[in-house]
């Protein structure tokens, strides 16, 4: 039996009295997802081992069933795998987003969503004007980028900064959690005014403003962390003998290599809500006929609900649904080779709320010849009455990877 995860991430919310008190995957329409939980069983998933922040890097290592207090390093190190920096021994990398700060504010995490053509000019410049033979910016995707130091301390304190938008930034610059980590710290926070100083009259930024964009005008490095030592996805499960995962996201990406996966680029994948769903899925579907697993990892929910756009995160659960699930199932259903179908997100990215939370998500597990549980649609609250009951660590992973035995 083939496997496959289709992980719409952040689609999980909160009710919302503007829709009858319904949550997002209880109002949408999502034939295709409902018709999975219907024929499969269900169940809720705690994907935030206690004591993690809800990242989305968590909680998908913890969807794959990785032992998070053994392996979490931070978001950085996937970054370096994803974009292929090698990181040796004392390098300490750190997720770089390029933000939009305005005065004294923190106006939003992705710098108006930048391009990854006018971050790649900015990126290159502050190697040229910051860099050093201990401090290195490499270019990633869109406003997420990579900060290696070497020999930096990593027990600091970061605040990630979709978590604080419209707060004024300097409370929220790094503390050292540690004697040890304060020259770490003072370091990277130098980096941070030093660049504000340095990009508000690049060229890219003047452009931007006098387009009525928000300017991508400041560094804000977190989630820091040595190269983790993670077993392929092999090792762990004999049946995935060749694996892939498809995403816009550099730190899924991350994952993907560490985990054994090989990565596939699917043009026009963009991470928000103008990806192209129809190329992910047939590339998916395309990986199927020689992997025994794939990750579909589609990131445009969680854009969305970092938004706090109600509207626009249906429209996406919605494509997730109608242009992804359906022409995957549709695809796969009558194969002689049968195709488990996983369908989840990896945390809820509350509408109201604008950043991640860490309660159980609601997950469907779907093969030929399954026994169905009572659930008949896919959702928050029905999930909850799923045979599975409420799964953490690795319970979800290898149920469903070893169904065929």
């Amino acid at each position: 039996m083939k496997h496959i995860i289709i992980l719409g991430d952040g689609m999980a919310d909160w009710p919302v009295p503007a829709l009858g008190d319904k949550t997002l995957l209880q109002y949408a329409k999502t034939p295709y997802i409902d018709k999975l939980a219907a024929m499969g069983r269900t169940g809720m998933l705690k994907t935030v081992a206690d004591g993690f922040h809800p990242g989305s890097e968590v909680a998908n290592m913890s969807v794959m069933g990785y032992d998070l207090p053994t392996v979490y390093e931070g978001r950085g190190v996937l970054e370096a795998a994803s974009i292929g920096v090698d990181l040796e021994p004392g390098d300490m990398a750190m997720r770089c987003n390029i933000i939009c700060v305005e005065g004294e504010t923190l106006k939003n995490h992705s710098a108006g969503h930048i391009t990854t053509e006018e971050a790649d000019e900015l990126i290159k410049f502050l190697e040229e004007r910051l860099g050093t033979d201990r401090i290195h910016f490499y270019t990633g995707v869109q406003y997420r980028h990579l900060l290696v130091i070497k020999g930096g301390n990593k027990h600091l304190h970061c605040v990630p900064p979709h978590d604080i938008p419209l707060q004024p930034f300097r409370p929220n610059m790094i503390k050292a959690e540690c004697p040890e980590a304060q020259e770490t710290a003072d370091l990277l926070n130098a980096l941070i005014l030093k660049s504000q100083e340095l990009l508000a009259s690049h060229p890219v930024n003047l452009k931007r403003v006098a387009e009525g964009k928000d300017p991508a005008n400041s560094i804000w490095p977190w989630s820091p962390g040595y190269r983790p030592k993670m077993e392929p996805l092999s090792q762990k499960y004999p049946q995935i003998k060749k694996g892939s995962v498809i995403t816009a996201v550099d730190l899924i990406r991350g994952i993907g290599r560490y985990a054994g996966l090989r990565c596939i680029d699917v043009e026009g994948a963009t991470g928000l809500y103008n990806t192209n769903y129809e190329g992910k899925a047939a590339a998916a579907i395309e990986a199927l006929k020689t992997d025994d697993f794939v990750y579909l990892h589609i990131e445009a929910s969680d854009e969305a609900g970092h938004e706090g756009d109600v509207n626009l995160k249906l429209q996406t659960i919605e494509n997730l649904d109608k242009r992804a699930v359906g022409p995957i199932y549709e695809a796969v259903k009558d194969w002689d080779e049968p195709v488990a179908i996983a369908v989840l997100p990896d945390h809820p990215t509350p509408c109201e709320h604008r950043t991640h939370t860490n309660e159980p998500v609601p997950f469907l597990i779907y093969y030929p010849g399954i026994e169905p549980d009572s659930v008949q649609t896919y959702d928050e609250v029905s999930c909850k009455s799923g045979v599975y009951g409420t799964m953490e660590r690795d319970e979800f992973m290898n149920e469903f990877m070893n169904n065929d035995k």
